[in-house]
C-alpha cells in the first residue's frame, strides 16, 4: 500500500512540477513528440502502402497465374536479382496451350504491343504514354478488368483482326470531353484506326500500373502492330475454384512442357507467375524500408533523449533548494530519485501521446491518398509508448541519481 502511495505521490509531484514549468515541459515534450511522430508516421505510412498494394492486387484475383518467358523483376535501389529470360513464347505456343489445356479453367492469351503510343480523336490527343495490349476474348475476365460501358472483345474480333478497341478511363476522359459518349467513335493508335467498343472501369494507378492508360485491341490486330520481330506472348490461367490452383498449375506446367518439347531431365524454360507475385516482392522490399525507417526514427529519439537529459539536469540545478527542503523534512534519496525519474517518464509520455496522434494522422493521410482503409496501428502505438517509457528512464536516471545524492545542508544553502 505504501509503495502505491509513494508512486501516486511521485506522479502528483511530477505533474505539479510540469504545470509550474510549462515552457520547459512543452519544449521537452515537443522533442519527444517529433521523434515518436517520425517513428509512428513512417510505420503507419508503410502499413498504408501495404494495404494499398493488397487492395490493388486483390482485384486481379488470387486464383490466376501467368505463363511468361521471364520472371518478375522488381528492384528497389541496387537490391534484388535480375530475372531470368527464356526463349519467347510464340503465338503458336500460346494457341496450342489454349487448345490443349485440359482443366476446368479459363485461359487467355495477350501481348504487350507498346507502352508509348499516342491516342488521338479529332483534335484531341494523349501524351505518348498509352499502353496498347493485344488481347483475346477472355483477357478482361482473367485479369480482373470490368467494363463500365460497351462490350467485350469477341472471338470473331480476334479471328478477323477487327479494328476495335476498349479504352481505359483516363484515355476516355482525355479524348472525349464534356461526357461525350465514345462508343462507336473512331480513334487512332499510332497509324491504326479503331472503333471504340468499350470503356473500362477505373482501377487507378496504384503500385505504378497505369491500367487507366491502357487500350485493348484484338490479339491478331495487336500482332500486326508490333514492331519487334519475335514478340513473346503471355498466357493467363484462371481457375474457377481457388482450392484447385495447385492442380491447375501442375497441369499447366505439364501441358506447356510438352508444347515446348522438353524431356524429363530438362528444366522449365518458362516462368509461372501468380497474380500476387509483384505484390509479394514489393512487400518484401518494404520490409527493408521499414527497418531503415525504424533505425532513422530511433536515431531521432536518441537525440531527443539527450535533449531531455540535458533539460532534466538543468531542472535539478534550478531546484536544488527544493531538494534540500524535501530531504530536510525526511525525504530519502530513493524518494527523490523516483520523483525526478517519474517526472522524466511523464514528460516522455505526454510527448509520446502527441507524437502518436500526429504520426497516425500523417500515415492515414497517405492511406486516404492511396485509397486504403483507415489504419489504427495498435502494435506501433504500443511500441511508441514502450519507447517513451524507456527513453524517460534512460534520460531521467542520471539527473534523478544526481538529485538524490545532493547534500541537504549544501542544497539548502544553494542560491
Amino acid at each position: 500500500m505504501s509503495v502505491n502511495m509513494s508512486y501516486r505521490e511521485n506522479v502528483k509531484l511530477a505533474l505539479q512540477s510540469i504545470v509550474s514549468n510549462k515552457l520547459r515541459t512543452f519544449l521537452t515534450a515537443l522533442i519527444i513528440a517529433i521523434g515518436i511522430m517520425a517513428l509512428i508516421g513512417v510505420l503507419t505510412s508503410i502499413d498504408a502502402i501495404q494495404s494499398s498494394l493488397t487492395n490493388s492486387f486483390s482485384s486481379m484475383g488470387s486464383n490466376s497465374f501467368n505463363i511468361r518467358n521471364r520472371g518478375v523483376n522488381v528492384r528497389i535501389g541496387d537490391g534484388g536479382s535480375q530475372a531470368k529470360v527464356f526463349p519467347s513464347i510464340t503465338y503458336q505456343d500460346a494457341l496450342d496451350f489454349k487448345r490443349n489445356f485440359d482443366f476446368s479453367a479459363l485461359v487467355s492469351v495477350s501481348a504487350n504491343v507498346t507502352w508509348g503510343a499516342t491516342a488521338k480523336y479529332k483534335t484531341e490527343k494523349t501524351n505518348p504514354n498509352i499502353g496498347v495490349l493485344g488481347a483475346d476474348e477472355n483477357y478482361l475476365q482473367t485479369s480482373g478488368y470490368k467494363l463500365e460501358d460497351g462490350r467485350n472483345l469477341t472471338s470473331q474480333d480476334v479471328e478477323n483482326a477487327n479494328g476495335v478497341v476498349i479504352i481505359g478511363k483516363e484515355v476516355k476522359d482525355k479524348l472525349f470531353k464534356n461526357n461525350k459518349n465514345p462508343l462507336g467513335e473512331y480513334i487512332t493508335l499510332g497509324g491504326d484506326r479503331f472503333t471504340v467498343i468499350g470503356v473500362l472501369e477505373s482501377k487507378g494507378s496504384s503500385a505504378g500500373f497505369g491500367a487507366d492508360k491502357a487500350c485493348f485491341v484484338p490479339l491478331s490486330r495487336g500482332r500486326a502492330m508490333m514492331a519487334r520481330g519475335n514478340p513473346s506472348f503471355i498466357i493467363t490461367v484462371m481457375s474457377g475454384d481457388p482450392f484447385k490452383m495447385d492442380a491447375a498449375e501442375g497441369e499447366a506446367v505439364a501441358t506447356f512442357r510438352k508444347i515446348r518439347g522438353l524431356n524429363a531431365k530438362q528444366a522449365n524454360d518458362f516462368e509461372i507467375i501468380k497474380s500476387d507475385a509483384v505484390a509479394q516482392i514489393l512487400m518484401q522490399n518494404l520490409s527493408y524500408v521499414t527497418m531503415g525507417a525504424i533505425i532513422i526514427a530511433f536515431i531521432t529519439l536518441l537525440g531527443a533523449s539527450i535533449g531531455l537529459m540535458n533539460i532534466m539536469l538543468v531542472s535539478v540545478t534550478e531546484r536544488t533548494r527544493e531538494i534540500g527542503v524535501r530531504k530536510a523534512i525526511g525525504a530519502t534519496p530513493n524518494v527523490i530519485r523516483k520523483q525526478f525519474l517519474m517526472e522524466a517518464i511523464v514528460i516522455c509520455l505526454l510527448g509520446g501521446l502527441a507524437g502518436i496522434i500526429l504520426g497516425m494522422s500523417i500515415g492515414n493521410l497517405l492511406a486516404l491518398a492511396l485509397g486504403a482503409d483507415f489504419i489504427i496501428p495498435w502494435q506501433w502505438m504500443g511500441l511508441g509508448i514502450s519507447v517513451c517509457i524507456v527513453v524517460g528512464i534512460l534520460s531521467g536516471y542520471y539527473p534523478a541519481s544526481k538529485a538524490s545524492k545532493l547534500d541537504p545542508v549544501e542544497a539548502l544553502r544553494y542560491e
